[in-house]
């Protein structure tokens, strides 16, 4: 197994690795993102986020992206995982353990103070493994979300 830093010709790969997370999450439909959307987020000139990929043999099985969160409270940065996504036949293998061990040094050298995430509440697998890190549940913090016709009303 190893573990290296997305390059812009992996966009293709990534995505597909998006696609399969969003099939998994029951929303098989919902990317909309393109190749050259998912180039720009992370490549452009005023990238909004990082990628990695697990290769096994050469051959890539799994993926993280993040971006950067600010607290106002610290006044430092965090470390805002968006997506970790190994194929299934790959789980059990420490690719995730992996991920978030690379995951939490790169925050530490950068001096980040957290990294956070979110989780489905029915991925209990998932939860498991995030129990199993050492990772504590935020539940007494609740997800909101605006968009769609609520956003444009609220927007004007």
């Amino acid at each position: 197994m190893k573990l290296r830093a997305a390059v812009p010709a992996d966009v293709p790969v990534i995505l597909g690795f998006i696609r399969e997370l969003a099939a998994y999450e029951r929303e098989p439909d919902a990317v909309k993102m393109t190749e050259a959307q998912l180039h720009e987020a992370l490549f452009g000139a005023e990238a909004l986020a990082e990628a990695l990929l697990v290769e096994f043999d050469g051959v890539a099985q799994g993926m993280a992206t993040w971006g950067r969160a600010f607290n106002t409270w610290t006044g430092r940065p965090a470390l805002a995982l968006e997506d970790v996504f190994v194929r299934e036949a790959y789980r059990g293998c420490g690719a995730g353990r992996a991920v978030f061990q690379y995951l939490a040094r790169l925050a530490k050298a950068r001096g980040y103070f957290r990294v956070e995430w979110q989780v489905l509440d029915w991925n209990d697998p998932a939860i498991r493994f995030y129990d199993g890190l050492g990772a504590t549940p935020q539940k007494a913090w609740l997800k909101y979300r605006l968009s769609g016709a609520a956003l444009e009303a609220l927007a004007g």
